[in-house]
């Protein structure tokens, strides 16, 4: 058993015994004995158990949200919201799984051809800390529809979080062990990708796991899906509502205290209008109460660990020596959680590490460009490529940034990004590949067999 904390307090939580690697095996070995029938289940029938595993969602949303709160920190609103979010997801399946996976007739010479979408088996999930539900339920509702199981590995500070989901699945009436939880460490992942019975993996976390995990699975020639870390760009033109754009950056970069991939991490503003956007951003920021994610008032509660946090520091601090303006904030306060004060850098450039690494925290970087075009190519001088976004009052000019100046999976206009059941999701380059939600991510974890009649 591993002892874990409370990041707003540093109290120790009741630690959760682990599955030893011969737990795991029989875990996986009744996976997929589980497959085996869950995959002649009608379509219909699945996808009826998962909007069931919505309702349960809702009913214990203040149950799994006080977990959520207790193990990672978010504000108690926060993961009520997030559990709700996730009730969303499994309706969307629920309504549109057998659509998604019919039969798709194919016109060729022979007497009849056709498409059918067949599950690939136990699916492994590596999932990460910062949305502990929502992660692992936009993986889980479309590959359980589509007729897989699910192995869920979670970090290892939300196990109160794994054990919540796998006893929802069986609340809500799904077969035993279609979903179930491993609490193992990240060093007996490798073991479990090479399991011959384990058909595939997805993975949420940073690059340097989503390299390792990708080997392995390579290795085993193995699907994987890689959701990766993000430096996600915002452009702010000469004309964007500024005011409308400030608010919305800060509140979408200060949701779950920043600690999302796809949070607006580097906002790239036209130098004509660069002053009075940095007034306005630091106006919201001090609008931003950090303390106790148990009251109702708090903005941000803390991070999720103390090295996260720590780690943070150490990036704002060197930005700060390399010429990075500090606005705001940028100072661990004398408090006893894992708590990082909303901070702002402005004048930050290439080579600095908020324009060059990912900032997991509630830090806004400024960054000056001297027109469209320098902006553009400023937010695609990043390693990373998950999502961004536009702000200007022209629409064809976001338009055309958009479809053709971004290198990201997803671009938002006039809004920050976020992940919904319609919508697919997912980056490119060092954010990963392959896509969740909508019609797409349910996609990923089927055969797409061809049946050919002469």
């Amino acid at each position: 058993m591993d002892s874990y904390t409370n990041p707003a307090n540093g109290k120790y939580l009741d630690p959760k015994p682990k599955h030893t690697p011969a737990d795991a095996k029989n875990i996986i070995d009744s996976s997929f004995e589980a497959f085996n029938i869950w995959k002649n289940t009608s379509i219909k029938e699945r996808a009826q158990m998962i909007g069931r595993v919505g309702e349960v969602l809702l009913k214990r949303k203040k149950d799994l949200g006080f977990t959520c709160t207790e193990e990672m920190g978010k504000p108690l609103k926060e993961s009520i919201a997030e559990v709700e979010k996730c009730a969303t997801v499994c309706k969307y399946y629920e309504e549109n799984a057998a659509e998604f996976l019919k039969n798709e007739p194919i016109k060729t010479e022979g007497q009849e051809s056709y498409v059918v979408k067949r599950p690939l088996g136990p699916v492994l999930a590596v999932m990460p800390w910062n949305f502990p539900y929502w992660q692992v339920m936009r993986f889980a509702a479309p590959a359980l529809c589509a007729g897989n199981t699910g192995l869920l590995k979670h970090s290892s500070n939300v196990p109160g979080c794994a054990l919540h989901l796998e006893n929802v699945f069986k609340e809500a009436g799904l077969p035993e062990n279609v979903f179930r939880t491993l609490l193992i460490n990240s060093s007996e992942v490798e073991a479990v990708i090479r399991n011959p019975k384990v058909a595939a993996v997805t993975l949420t976390g940073s690059t340097a796991a989503g390299r390792k995990v990708a080997a392995v699975a390579g290795e085993c020639l193995k699907k994987v899906v890689l959701e990766l870390g993000g430096s996600d760009p915002y452009i702010i033109c000469e004309d964007a509502d500024l005011e409308m754009a400030a608010a919305t950056l800060v509140k979408g970069r200060m949701l779950n205290a920043g600690q999302s991939c796809i949070s607006p991490k580097r906002l790239i503003i036209v130098k004509s209008v660069y002053e009075k956007f940095k007034s306005l951003v630091v106006e919201e920021m001090k609008k931003i109460s950090f303390g106790d994610p148990l009251n109702e008032s708090t903005s941000i509660g803390p991070m999720a660990r103390f090295e996260l946090r720590d780690e943070l520091d150490k990036q704002v601090q060197k930005s700060v020596q390399a010429g990075a303006e500090l606005l705001m904030g940028g100072k661990i306060p004398a408090l006893t959680g894992a708590f990082y004060p909303p901070t702002i850098l402005a004048q930050v450039k290439p080579g600095m590490a908020a324009f060059d690494e990912e900032l997991f925290g509630p830090v806004v970087v400024l960054i000056s460009a001297q027109d469209e075009n320098n902006a553009v190519m400023l937010a695609n001088m990043s390693p990373f490529g998950l999502g961004g976004g536009i702000f200007t009052r022209d629409m064809n000019k976001a338009r055309e940034l958009a479809e053709k100046g971004l290198d990201t999976g997803g671009v938002f206009i006039n809004d920050f990004l976020r992940s919904d059941p319609r919508l697919p999701f997912g980056g490119i380059k060092e954010s990963g590949h392959g896509r969740e939600l909508s019609r797409l991510g349910i996609h990923e974890f089927i055969n797409q067999k061809t049946i050919f009649f002469k």
